[in-house]
């Protein structure tokens, strides 16, 4: 099992703290956690804040995303953002498409093969629309390749913490849900698809979001 990197453990007890405080996330389905050994948790995705929910809700260290240009931007605020992105664990991802974008899963599988969380929002966007899209198959191929389990994440809530034309976030009840863990296993590969329709399905069960059979717009 990894160590929960410093800076992300201040994080939860300062920025965690005060979302906690102001906006009292409800969390359920804990026990469909690993409390040890790799895992990815793949979630819908309807706002910016599911990654900070995500992480201050989730008892163990949760390794995101980060865009590529974070770890090696120039002067002094450039060498800060970097600092922050790898001291929280973050994974570099390239914004190309194509071998550039495989890479960061290439970066994903040492973290889960070390017993390290990472999350995925299968969705591939952010939904435009707070409807639940079709799952690219990317998360399937990512867990078979580092040997892991699926968690199913279901995010309820972040879409209206900030409403179109407000300039601040208003309190409105979030929560996240856990599912039971899917184990991957792929014979063939009809497979793959089949199982990210499988997860995408207990999302579904997890949020209650209308199912659009069709991949989202970034």
């Amino acid at each position: 099992m990894t160590d929960t990197p410093a800076l992300y453990a201040l994080a939860q007890h300062t920025v965690g703290r005060y979302l906690r405080h102001s906006w009292r996330p409800t969390v359920a389905g804990l026990e469909h956690l690993p409390h040890t050994g790799g895992a990815i948790l793949a979630a819908n995705h309807l706002s910016v804040a599911d990654q900070l929910f995500l992480g201050i809700l989730t008892p163990r260290h949760v390794a995101f995303w980060a865009k590529a240009e974070y770890f090696r931007s120039a002067g002094a605020r450039g060498r800060l953002t970097r600092g922050v992105v790898t001291a929280m664990g973050a994974i570099p991802v390239e914004r190309g498409g194509g071998r550039a974008a495989l890479a960061a899963f290439d970066a994903a599988v040492p973290v889960l093969r070390s017993g390290g969380l990472v999350a995925v929002f299968p969705e591939g966007t952010r939904s435009p629309d707070g409807r639940l899209y079709r799952g690219r198959t990317g998360t399937v191929r990512l867990a078979h390749q580092a040997g892991v389990p699926i968690v199913p994440v279901g995010i309820r809530g972040t879409d209206l913490l900030r409403p179109p034309g407000s300039r601040l976030p208003r309190r409105h009840p979030v929560s996240i849900t856990f599912g039971p863990a899917i184990p991957v296993h792929i014979r063939r590969p009809a497979d793959i698809r089949t199982l990210t329709d499988t997860v995408m399905a207990t999302i579904q069960s997890l949020t209650a979001q209308e199912y659009v059979p069709r991949y989202a717009r970034a």
